[in-house]
């Protein structure tokens, strides 16, 4: 199992100051991405809310060393419900179950950053076949340089569980499947199961997090696609939602958020995002309506899906042609650059905060604008007018 986490986190100074040459101004992470490993910054004041005029060192009155270099230290703050200044994202003492996490790529991953350093416990649901090594991967460190936040501690993951998602109970599951080496050593992984286990382990959730989908045929025009292949996406990346919901909202907190991920394909014609998972991400968003209203009205849970853009993620790479979609997108979308993983789960730190109180129902996009686009401006036909152009040629 991963290592043990703590609740919340909240910064607290070292002993010794920091001296000039280490002053921290900002935090530079480095962004967990498969080819791409570009660098973000995140002000370090946003997060340990210092003033933005006064060094650290001014503020703490310590003398600086001249060589010495110091971690920042996280520490518990469940107990600490001091109020922050300003209007931050809070979810110190919140607890979050992020399902479909098998990697540190893609947003899932991201999503549970975003809400670790907003004070979260995470927990992670992972596809069990993906399970043993994304534990080692963990616990030997190699996702230690991702899972740095913004205030220079390390995310923790108080529990990993075992999940398949596309099961709902064991009477589901098919007896080939329940004697599968790959699931050996993991008794309890179906929605319902996974569900229980949280319950018996911690309690309550106050957030959910569906980052699930899979069409195996999606590379197939959908006038391609088996009956099969059809059904077997929309169970994997829109039903899972409903299952998800279905099972946890009992132990869910009232006030608490759910987030799903769907895609512009859902409402526009993407060619090459084929198998039925168009239709899957249409019927996800079908669902967050009729479930915002649903579990708003029986358990006070809001429920919100976003529309995010282009990843270079692992999962995107099944597609075929992601490095176009990204392209594109930098081309046409108003924002002309490339979204960030980070970016699409700042968006989930939010909706699942106060912040976000009377906001269910709703898909948000999170794709720098793209969707507001009706036409592709990159196209000979748009040659001759004055429109910014892409800086990437």
């Amino acid at each position: 199992m991963a290592a043990t986490a703590t609740p919340g986190t909240q910064i607290v100074a070292p002993k010794p100051c920091i001296s000039a040459p280490h002053r921290i101004s900002r935090s530079r992470i480095g962004y967990f991405g498969n080819e791409t490993k570009g660098l973000f910054q995140t002000k370090f004041r946003s997060l340990s809310f210092m003033s933005a005029t006064q060094p650290f060192c001014k503020i703490y009155d310590c003398n600086p060393l001249k060589s010495e270099r110091h971690v920042i230290k996280a520490m518990s703050g469940t107990n600490d419900k001091q109020p922050l200044p300003g209007l931050p994202v809070d979810l110190r003492g919140k607890r979050a179950f992020i399902a479909g996490v098998a990697d540190d790529n893609g947003y899932g991953w991201a999503i549970a950053k975003s809400l670790a350093a907003a004070g979260a416990e995470i927990l992670v649901g992972t596809w069990v076949p993906a399970l043993n090594i994304f534990e080692t991967s963990l616990r030997r460190g190699k996702f230690d340089e991702s899972r740095m936040l913004p205030d220079g501690s390390l995310m923790e993951i108080t529990k990993v569980y075992p999940l398949d998602a596309v099961y709902d109970c064991p009477e589901d599951v098919p007896k080939d499947v329940k004697t599968n080496k790959r699931y050996s050593g993991s008794s309890k992984w179906t929605v319902k199961e996974v569900a229980e286990s949280v319950q018996q382990d911690f309690g309550t959730i106050d957030i959910l997090v569906h980052s699930l989908a899979n069409g195996p045929e999606v590379s197939k025009p959908l006038l391609e696609t088996s009956r099969y292949g059809y059904l077997a996406a929309i169970s994997a990346s829109s039903y899972s939602f409903v299952s998800l919901l279905k099972h946890f909202l009992p132990i869910m907190n009232p006030g608490g958020a759910t987030i799903s991920l769907t895609y512009i394909a859902s409402e526009k014609i993407i060619p090459g995002y084929g198998g039925g998972m168009s239709s899957a991400k249409s019927a996800l968003e079908s669902d967050t309506r009729v479930l915002a209203f649903e579990a708003g009205r029986k358990h006070n849970i809001r429920v919100n899906t976003i529309s995010a853009g282009p990843l270079r993620s692992r999962a995107a790479k099944a597609i075929g042609f992601i490095d176009m979609m990204i392209d594109y997108s930098l081309e046409n979308a108003p924002l002309q650059k490339e979204l960030t993983a980070e970016e699409v789960g700042n968006a989930a730190a939010f909706l699942a905060s106060p912040l976000a109180s009377a906001i269910t129902g709703a898909v948000v996009y999170v794709d720098n604008g793209l969707n507001a686009m009706g036409v592709g401006v990159d196209s000979p036909v748009f040659g001759d007018l004055d429109i910014p152009r892409s800086n990437k040629r």
